[in-house]
């Protein structure tokens, strides 16, 4: 997760995150990207069933809940562990997490043991009264997933309308005072929205979005040939940055961050050294503090049965089930032959990766995504745009 408001807009300072201490239990939402123990952030797909057909759903949503989901017993167990162990937030997601009857109940609990709660929604069934819940609850944020204006958003959920119901949710949210931004997976076809999706961003006032690289997982799988190209993805990057100071330059703030490619940390710092090199020295110290991709070590995954996996699209790899051992001690155990060399990855990335400069800025970037397009798990991530010219660049130390 990078976050180019705080990054190349300057709304966060290295400082911002030491006041803290850089631990997860204390640091404000903003800054727990740069927390120094990395404690998970925990994706629980808690149901398989959606009202949406989304053509990249990582989770394979069906129209109905799974036979095998966590019960709300074993659900409450697992946010006790999680909250013993000292993750900071637990993100509802799913399917459709506001499928599940039992999210209120769930989401109410997470907050009273101390967590920051959050949901993944497609916003379809956020109603006004629902909207008020939530609110109530002490949920910390509403992410709703977009793909670009109605036509093109409608057709890749699968459903007519989807636009015009997420649209009426965020308002929704908006209206009581619960904070909510917008998701939105960027891939060829819908790349061209992205400057429609800023527009969506000012008129309503929504003070937050994230775009999202695409991840080969699950249908998205089917997809890695609508990835955009490098030139594409750079283009992307200098689009959403350009943007993003338009808007502070117009006196908006929102929160702006590109997510599922850590290439982008430096990018981002790349074009800062060219435009004002005392801001991109600070950039540097905290993209050193946020460490690239964290799978397996700062997101984990647990599935609506239980299984727990490094992040929310490495499915495949299963490293335990809840019902059988708690999450803590799943992912604490490092004689696991991939978990254990996920808290570290540099000795094992090969190619130019192995080589890169900025290996301890980007931690070697999507590992899943690596091993989908090549068979092998620590090959570069085909989705690196930076040119050999770039990660042969030596960065500058900082004094931190």
């Amino acid at each position: 997760m990078i976050g180019i408001s705080k990054l190349y807009c300057g709304t966060v300072e290295p400082s911002d995150a030491l006041r803290y201490g850089r631990h997860s239990k204390d640091l404000p939402s903003h800054l727990l990207q740069f927390s120094a123990d990395k404690k998970p952030v925990v994706v629980w797909n808690m149901t398989k069933a959606c009202n949406l057909k989304c053509a990249h759903c990582y989770a394979h949503a069906t129209a109905g809940p799974a036979a095998d989901e966590l019960t709300t017993a074993e659900a409450k167990a697992l946010i006790d562990d999680l909250a013993e162990y000292g993750s900071p937030v637990i993100l509802f997601s799913g399917g459709e997490p506001l499928m599940r009857p039992d999210l209120p109940e769930l989401a109410r609990y997470a907050t009273g043991k101390g967590m920051r709660a959050v949901i993944s929604t497609n916003g379809t069934l956020i109603s006004a009264d629902k909207a008020k819940e939530l609110k109530d609850i002490g949920l910390s944020y509403v992410g709703v997933s977009l793909d670009g204006m109605q036509p093109v958003h409608d057709k890749f959920r699968g459903v007519d309308g989807a636009f015009e119901q997420a649209l009426e949710g965020i308002r929704n949210c908006m209206a009581v005072g619960l904070k909510v931004g917008l998701r939105f997976t960027v891939y060829k076809h819908n790349a061209p929205e992205v400057p429609q999706v800023f527009d969506l961003l000012e008129q309503e006032g929504i003070p937050r979005v994230c775009f999202y690289h695409l991840v080969y997982a699950g249908r998205g799988s089917r997809l890695a040939d609508e990835d955009l190209s490098h030139q594409g993805t750079r283009d992307l990057l200098d689009l959403i940055m350009d943007r993003t100071q338009d808007l502070f330059r117009k006196g908006q703030a929102p929160e702006v961050l590109t997510v599922d490619n850590h290439a982008d940390g430096p990018y981002v710092y790349l074009r800062l050294l060219r435009e004002d090199p005392e801001r991109a020295a600070e950039v540097l110290e905290l993209l050193q503090y946020n460490e690239g991709n964290s799978s397996g070590r700062g997101i984990g995954c647990v599935s609506w049965d239980g299984r727990v996996h490094p992040d929310q699209f490495w499915r495949h790899l299963d490293l335990g089930n809840v019902r059988q051992r708690p999450f803590s001690e799943i992912w604490t155990d490092l004689d696991h032959p991939v978990m254990g060399k996920l808290k570290d990855k540099r000795p094992y990335v090969t190619g130019r990766c192995a080589d890169c400069r900025w290996l301890d800025v980007c931690g070697g970037n999507f590992r899943v995504r690596a091993e989908a397009a090549t068979g092998d798990l620590w090959a570069p991530d085909p989705a690196c745009y930076l040119s050999d010219e770039e990660i042969a660049t030596q960065p500058p130390r900082t004094n931190s």
